[in-house]
């Protein structure tokens, strides 16, 4: 109970208090079966499994007996179960959920014609589309998982925190900040039996959501991480293409914002250090440097805290589409000494942009 307080303070903190409000005000809308989730009894599950099972036509002996044996016991969740029996009833099913397991598979591109046929039981519908889309989570392809839970309700499954948890996840891996921290509220506040893991990751997740900005370092490595995702699912098109354009125009602008940031410093100075003393004479006694520190050097600092020439930066990125192989080379080592003293995330965008600029002047040549 501790936890389910202090996860939706989180929760508070990470959409707003006014989201949040909205978001009760249209929960209390909502028909009175709209209250307490639970995971259904396995007792119930059978029942609803083995009516569904007959009537996809399995009614031999040896039909039976397997399903008997999949219900056998209860080390294993409902769930599982229930997608076991679906495969076992419909070889339509059994395919759907083994390409989905198998990382061999390509990631389909559109929700299963069976999981929108409107003329098969809800049941079946919801807690197929429930395994598969959980399998299609786990693979990391989001933007089916999630088009499928939306097709679908909480009340309609087996497991709605399977459900919840799975739709979190993926509108994380989305970047859907608000639609992700309401499904992780439903599972903490509506789900009376939602196991710990659930609760420890759905932590985790608002934690991450609550330090999330627009347009920060931070946010392009979110969409860089993204793209390396589209990419590893062989999505490499336009879509694709645009999020990466997106990533390469926001690093140049936010060198050109850092280039103007220490333009300004150093006028506003008159040439002098930050402190007020001229390049070479430190203000601190036994620090005193004989002279200027050299552009490719950075200020000494522990955490990354060094400073780097921007204005160099900016040059080298300039300069790409006239240098030969071994300058590239050359001056993507000089890259990693001019950001050595920044944090390891500024030091990830910084390699990021001269990334994608060997791998544009790779596809022009």
């Amino acid at each position: 109970m501790k936890n389910r307080f202090w996860l939706a303070a989180l929760a508070v903190a990470v959409i707003g208090a006014s989201a949040v409000s909205t978001l009760q005000a249209q929960e209390r809308r909502v028909p009175a079966n709209f209250g307490a989730l639970e995971t259904a009894s396995e007792e119930a599950v059978k029942g609803k499994a083995l009516a569904w099972f007959k009537g996809a036509g399995n009614t031999d002996a040896i039909k039976l007996q397997a399903f008997e044996n999949i219900w056998r016991g209860t080390e294993r969740p409902v769930l599982e179960r229930l997608a076991e029996t679906f495969a076992l009833g419909d070889a339509a099913a059994a395919k759907l959920l083994s390409d989905a397991r198998d990382l061999s598979v390509p990631a389909p591109i559109e929700v299963p014609a069976i999981l929108k046929d409107a003329k098969q039981p809800m049941f079946y519908r919801a807690n197929l589309g429930l395994a598969y889309a959980r399998s299609l989570s786990n693979r990391r392809i989001h933007e089916e998982a999630l088009e499928i839970l939306k097709n679908v309700k909480a009340e309609d499954v087996v497991d709605p925190n399977v459900y919840l948890f799975h739709r979190a996840i993926s509108e994380h891996g989305l970047l859907m900040k608000a639609d992700a921290a309401k499904s992780v509220m439903r599972l903490i506040q509506d789900s009376v039996d939602s196991p710990e893991r659930y609760r420890t990751v759905s932590a985790l997740i608002l934690l991450d959501m609550q330090t999330w900005k627009e347009k920060d370092l931070p946010a392009i490595a979110r969409k860089m991480t993204d793209v390396e995702r589209r990419l590893d699912l062989a999505r490499g098109g336009p879509q694709t293409q645009k999020v990466q354009k997106e990533i390469v125009a926001r690093l140049d602008e936010l060198i050109k914002e850092l280039e103007n940031q220490a333009k300004n410093s150093s006028q506003a100075n008159g040439g002098s250090c930050p402190d007020g003393s001229q390049p070479g004479q430190g203000s601190s006694p036994g620090n005193n440097p004989t002279s200027p520190m050299q552009d490719t050097n950075l200020a000494p600092g522990a955490g990354g805290q060094g400073t780097v020439d921007i204005v160099k930066l900016r040059k080298l990125g300039q300069g790409w589409g006239q240098m030969d192989k071994n300058e590239r080379a050359r001056v993507l080592q000089e890259v990693e000494d001019l950001t050595r003293g920044m944090s390891l995330t500024h030091q990830e965008q910084y390699r990021e942009y001269f990334r994608r600029l060997a791998e544009t002047s790779t596809r022009k040549e």
